[in-house]
């Protein structure tokens, strides 16, 4: 029987951070080749939810440390799922449960990843480990049954998300539909997660397409409204995504929303530059304060990147975080385009910014509304 998860004999296990910090633990899930998992290491502060922030495409290139120290504990069901399999690089936690409870699970955490080729390491000290990636910064990491010598040279040579496209890992390859609302809404692919599609869909039918869609094919399609999604990795390493973004920007008549990911590139698209945070804002309980409003927000949050403050043009900052002052929305002063850091579909987290599918909703309505026409009267979609 495991001294720390104790039901279960697992075999011991490192993790080993590229700045050399050591940490003790226990392998679980899948067995990786080698016996060594790589990946930026990140942590995430929700205190349920787990299910969700693993198959969140926007962690792609990552190894997420849950700083909730009982995690699998209501054990896995596809109702929760935001993707059809895990992308991130792998898990840490500290008391992985091995008898779940819960009417609604279908597994245990373990098989689930398992199942999708995910390895983890539990028993951790993920406290320490929080308070030395706070302040270290995220940093790349691997973990195994290896020697503490191969896994150190394992983390010195993984990479980081830095400068990488990893969009292109997560995006569908072909053009999806969802949703039967009476809008029609062109939902870029970025690495969406299920939670926003449902609630686009009970505004709109949503026609998802790949991440490397040309603008004149989105506009060709006639939407009431564009939706840019989260996804992962750099901004900076989608100057093609970007490009065609502008053209959207450019021509200025269709509404459009970003979120995560999609707010960064909206941004940039409209002449910001977007820098790396120390180790993100991953968690289900941020405060962000509305500028047009004044109320409080807590909000879920996934994110390493944020635009800068002191790089902005023709754009409103709409929200703050409270945590640090980072630029949490945006909203374009010339053209009908908004976006937000953060996460309002909320899965996991609070539902405080849910609201923000009823403005995409009204800044529709305010262009023509679902009708196919204008502000003007005019047909929409066309190229400028």
């Amino acid at each position: 029987m495991s001294p720390r998860t104790g039901t279960v004999r697992r075999d011991s296990a490192l993790l080993v951070l590229a700045d050399g910090a050591v940490f003790e633990g226990e392998a679980f899930g899948a067995v990786p080749d080698g016996g060594i998992s790589t990946g930026e290491a990140v942590f995430n502060t929700v205190l349920s939810g787990y299910q969700e922030v693993i198959t969140d495409p926007s962690y792609a290139g990552q190894v997420i440390a849950f700083t909730y120290p009982h995690i699998g504990n209501y054990g896995v069901n596809p109702g929760d799922e935001e993707a059809a399999r895990p992308h991130c690089s792998g898990v840490i936690v500290r008391d992985l449960a091995d008898a779940p409870s819960n009417w609604r699970s279908t597994g245990t955490l373990e098989a689930f990843l398992t199942r999708h080729g995910v390895a983890g390491i539990t028993g951790i000290d993920t406290r320490r480990l929080t308070r030395h990636l706070r302040q270290h910064g995220s940093v790349p990491c691997a973990f195994g049954t290896a020697s503490e010598s191969d896994l150190l040279a394992a983390a010195r040579s993984a990479a980081s998300t830095d400068g990488r496209d990893l969009v292109s890992t997560v995006t569908t390859r072909s053009i999806l539909t969802r949703g039967s609302g009476p809008y029609r809404v062109v939902a870029y692919d970025f690495g969406i997660k299920e939670a926003m599609l449902h609630q686009l869909g009970d505004l709109a039918t949503i026609t998802v397409v790949p991440a490397s869609t040309s603008a004149d094919a989105v506009l060709d399609l006639g939407p009431d409204g564009i939706f840019l999604s989260n996804g992962p990795g750099d901004p900076a390493a989608l100057p093609g995504i970007i490009s065609e973004i502008r053209r959207l920007v450019d021509h200025g008549t269709v509404p459009i929303f970003g979120i995560c990911l999609g707010h960064q590139l909206l941004a940039t698209a409209l002449g910001a530059s977007t820098y790396k945070l120390p180790f993100g804002h991953h968690g289900g309980n941020h405060p962000v304060r509305s500028n047009v409003t004044g109320r409080v927000e807590i909000t879920s949050q996934n994110h390493n990147y944020a635009v800068a403050a002191d790089s902005l043009g023709a754009t409103e900052v709409t929200h703050i975080n409270l945590n640090d002052g980072v630029i949490e929305g945006l909203a374009s002063t010339d053209i009908p385009a908004f976006s937000v850091q953060y996460h309002p579909e909320a899965g996991p987290g609070p539902h405080d910014a849910r609201y923000l599918f009823e403005e995409f909703r009204m800044l529709m309505d305010a262009n023509g509304g679902p009708s196919g026409k204008d502000a003007n009267g005019g047909p929409k979609g066309g190229v400028a």
